[in-house]
């Protein structure tokens, strides 16, 4: 709900509470109206109305509240304010901002029905217009521009509820988000701050086909499981498999123009941690603060359940509005389950007919409505700009069977499954290479063609076929041992461990190598593949595979990625591993 003055009536007597749903009665109100409840003023939500009874969801704590207290309408949808101000900000799931509210109370310790604008409104901001009088308008087209941070440009737009029109006062200069910096001949007037309603998607053009990869410097992901801008991936996995690294990971290097990460029921400590470390920093890109294109949206599972349900559509809202001013912006959700668990403990209080372990029958569509607002668009304005969506999946046990986990493979395109023996193993990022895929790989090569290699296909087409034979060698070594196998095959499951060494684990600590280019990852992976190459040409020679797995110079494989030159020191490996493998035979 947009955080300023609202015309509310009171208009309603609660007549039951239970937990965060509140039932009212006589309350003027229609479907997904938000709503003050009892005498603190709490924010809510109408989510069911049957004759003259009302139900709300509260995203506050409920517990004080009776029945008999009023309940006031604002005849208004759960809405955001939009606006320069949006980046370098923590909110909570319904988009009060954290640091005004500690301000505001004077204690981090916040008193329910406390709140505050979304964006300061007293701010002013230095408006530099890109329209003339005279000029004619359309929705969505950018009439000025406003420095928001120092990394990004915010585009004042006419709003999509406008008709548009001709340009009859604009003036440059330092303004509030609520003061007119366009007029136009129709009488409407363009102010830096919009309001959306966060259930509904903002209006495009058309949603095109991504060709363009996501690059995120994790060298499984861009190598063989990658995300196009405007595609959608989930991450499932158990508990301290590596889920919130790996978004952080893509939070901080995935080549989005801005990022959106909403912490969905995670727990305190890990919002903490992405709190203290991203204000500290810095962007690859930019070398600028990485804060300066982040937006939080900080709901931790000690928050009320049905604020949970609200911050995803927070962020996919906020998300959208800088997708129409022509960015790439990348949302993090992690994670969906306590979402989905947010439902379920909702649908459950409204006694609704449960689905499968109890999450309301309505599960699949809300994911689908949630993962559906991502895409590259062709936006109303001209430009071209993309939501990708990457949601963390925290299944109970590591167990995919599940609901949320089940409903969400139907949607997305791109799966990184996490894998607890990995993760016990200390191979991280632990994800799955058996079980991940993605359905994107096929466009996205001709990119990866042109802006990295000719042969990226083949070689990614080389890594899995060995991977997929380590595999099915392992459960033979499992039973025989390894020396039992034939030469070739040992020499198999080498080049795999080099793999799977070298080329899939990857330290999110190292200053080096936390970030891998695609150019790396393709040099890494042509290392290997000489090894391979060289080191079968030796065995079919008659040399013995124990003196080709000795030589000096195949260690050094698993060292490339801590190298700031790489390429030097990947021109004289791969002359090393030739010639000490020649000089064999």
């Amino acid at each position: 709900m947009s955080q300023t003055a609202q015309t509310v009536r009171e208009d309603g007597i609660i007549s039951s509470v239970s937990g965060p749903v509140v039932t009212a009665r006589d309350l003027d109100a229609r479907m997904n109206d938000v709503v003050y409840v009892g005498d603190e003023g709490l924010m809510g939500e109408v989510i069911e109305i049957e004759g003259d009874t009302t139900t709300i969801q509260v995203y506050e704590e409920t517990s004080g509240i009776s029945p008999g207290e009023p309940v006031e309408s604002t005849g208004e949808p759960l809405s955001v304010d939009l606006g320069p101000g949006l980046l370098d900000t923590i909110y909570d799931g319904v988009q009060r901002p954290l640091d005004v509210l500690e301000d505001k109370m004077g204690s981090p310790y916040l008193d329910r029905g406390v709140d505050a604008p979304g964006i300061e409104l007293d701010k002013e901001w230095e408006f530099e217009p890109e329209v003339e009088e005279g000029d004619v308008v359309e929705t969505g087209d950018v009439v000025g521009i406003v420095e928001e941070t120092i990394t990004i440009d915010h585009k004042v737009m006419v709003p999509p509820d406008y008709e548009g029109g001709e340009v009859v006062a604009v003036e440059s200069g330092s303004f509030t988000v609520d003061e007119t910096v366009v007029e136009l001949d129709n009488g409407e007037e363009v102010q830096m701050r919009q309001e959306w309603p966060v259930r509904e998607a903002r209006p495009t053009v058309e949603k095109k086909t991504p060709r363009t990869p996501l690059v995120s410097g994790q060298r499984i992901l861009d190598g063989l499981f990658p995300i196009a801008k405007g595609g959608t991936a989930a991450i499932p996995g158990p508990f301290g498999s590596g889920k919130t690294v790996t978004q952080h990971q893509l939070a901080k290097y995935a080549d989005a123009d801005i990022i959106i990460y909403v912490g969905c029921g995670e727990r305190g400590n890990e919002m903490t941690e992405v709190i203290d470390d991203f204000p500290e920093l810095e962007d690859p890109s930019t070398g600028n603060p990485l804060m300066a294109r982040t937006s939080l949206i900080a709901n931790t599972s000690n928050m009320p359940v049905a604020a949970r349900e609200s911050c995803v559509y927070t962020g996919i809202t906020i998300a959208e509005f800088y997708r129409d001013m022509g960015y790439d912006v990348a949302l993090m959700a992690d994670s969906t389950s306590r979402w989905a668990e947010a439902m379920r403990e909702i649908s459950s209080r409204l006694e609704e007919m449960p689905g499968e372990e109890g999450y309301p029958a309505y599960l699949a569509a809300r994911l689908s409505q949630f993962y559906e607002r991502a895409g590259y668009f062709e936006n109303v304005n001209g430009t071209e700009g993309s939501v990708s969506a990457i949601g963390a999946v925290s299944p109970p046990g590591g167990d995919f069977s599940e609901p949320v986990t089940q409903n969400t493979l139907r949607i997305v395109k791109t799966f990184w499954a996490l894998d607890a023996d990995l993760a016990e193993r200390r191979h991280f990022p632990s994800i799955n290479w058996n079980e991940s895929y993605s359905l994107y790989k096929d466009q996205l090569d001709p990119w990866f063609q042109d802006e990295v290699a000719d042969d990226w296909p083949e070689k990614r087409q080389w890594a899995v076929d060995v991977l997929d034979e380590e595999t099915e060698l392992q459960e033979i070594v499992q039973l025989v041992g390894k020396d039992a196998l034939p030469e070739d095959q040992q020499l198999t499951l080498e080049v795999a461990r080099y793999l799977r060494e070298a080329y899939l684990q990857q330290n999110a600590f190292h200053p080096v190598d936390t970030y891998c280019p695609p150019e790396k990852t393709y040099l890494m992976l042509t290392t290997i593949q000489t090894f391979n190459d060289e080191a079968f040409d030796a065995l079919e020679a008659g040399v013995p595979v124990e003196e080709i797995i000795d030589i000096d110079a195949a260690p050094n494989i698993n060292r490339i990625g801590v190298q700031e030159d790489y390429e030097e020191y990947v021109d004289e490996l791969k002359s090393e591993i030739t010639e000490q493998l020649r000089s064999l035979y």
